[in-house]
Parts: structure tokens; sequence; C-alpha cells
């Protein structure tokens, strides 16, 4: 996260928000913090709720979110449907984007993995799938949208690229 301050694109930065998760307010403090930003939390940008389960091994884990992205209006293992759980994260980006109406400067959401996914997926217009998850790579991943129209401005991008 600290390489996201190098990015040109972090000084447009006005406000910065995240889930109520753990990992999601460190890497949003890490942002926030050294540009000064108010960094606020939103519990409805949170990941998917896998509290059914609760922690699965890796190889494990994969698998079931393997059929969570590919069965989006089942419940698998008692996790939140994938279709709720983006009807969930639009709906929690607008209440964001409403919110930070009254700030200068863009709108950075730090969220997870999965929430990435789903709403990547609403505003390409595309089924939930998997295929569409943030690349494998060392670090974090980020892509852009124009907060008025909605439009992608691009796909995954790697943080330490």
């Amino acid at each position: 996260m600290a390489q996201v301050l190098a990015c040109p694109w972090a000084r447009s930065l006005g406000v910065v928000w995240c889930s109520t998760e753990r990992k999601a307010r460190d890497a949003a403090e890490v942002l926030a913090g050294p540009l000064g930003l108010p960094n606020m939390e939103l519990d409805n940008l949170g990941e998917n709720d896998r509290s059914a389960t609760g922690y699965l091994p890796k190889e494990e884990f994969e698998a079931v979110a393997d059929l969570f992205f590919a069965h989006p209006e089942e419940s698998i293992r008692g996790w939140e449907r994938a279709a709720d759980a983006q009807r969930r994260i639009v709906a929690a980006v607008q209440e964001v984007l409403t919110a930070s109406a009254g700030y200068a400067g863009d709108v950075a959401i730090v969220a997870h993995g999965g929430v990435g996914t789903l709403l990547l997926c609403h505003f390409r217009g595309d089924v939930i799938g998997r295929q569409h998850d943030q690349p494998p790579n060392n670090g974090g991943n980020y892509f852009a949208f124009d907060a008025a129209t909605r439009r992608l401005h691009h796909g995954w991008q790697a943080i330490d690229a």
C-alpha cells in the first residue's frame, strides 16, 4: 500500500473509504495518513459473508471461491450469495460517492479482492465470474472508474507495477 503513495493519481485524492474489516482499515490508513486525508469506513464495503465456514485452508478456500463465482445465485456452503454481495457492494459504492460529494478530489475505496471482482463485473456489464478476479502478483491491485458516469477507465492494474 505504501507504493500507492508514489502513483501519480494518489495526489488527486480527496477522501479514502474502506470496509470496517481490519485488513482494509489498515491498508486505507497507510494511504490516507501520509496524504492527510479523511479515512471513512462503511460496513457494506466488506467482503462476502463467509462466516458459515470460518477460516478455510488455502486450497479449500480457492475451491469454494471458484464455486462462489461460478454459481452467483447459490449459497455455497452457507456463504453469502455472490449476486447478493454484488448488489450490496454496488449500493455501498453509490453511498460512498454520494457522501463524498463535499470533498475536493477523487475517491479511493480500499476493500477486498472479492469486493473488487464483483464491482468490476458490474462496471463491465459482465456476468459474475472469477475470470474477472484480480491478477495474482506480489501486491494489491486497483481499477478506476468515472464517479459521474460509472464508466470504467481501466481494469485491474498492479499497485507495484
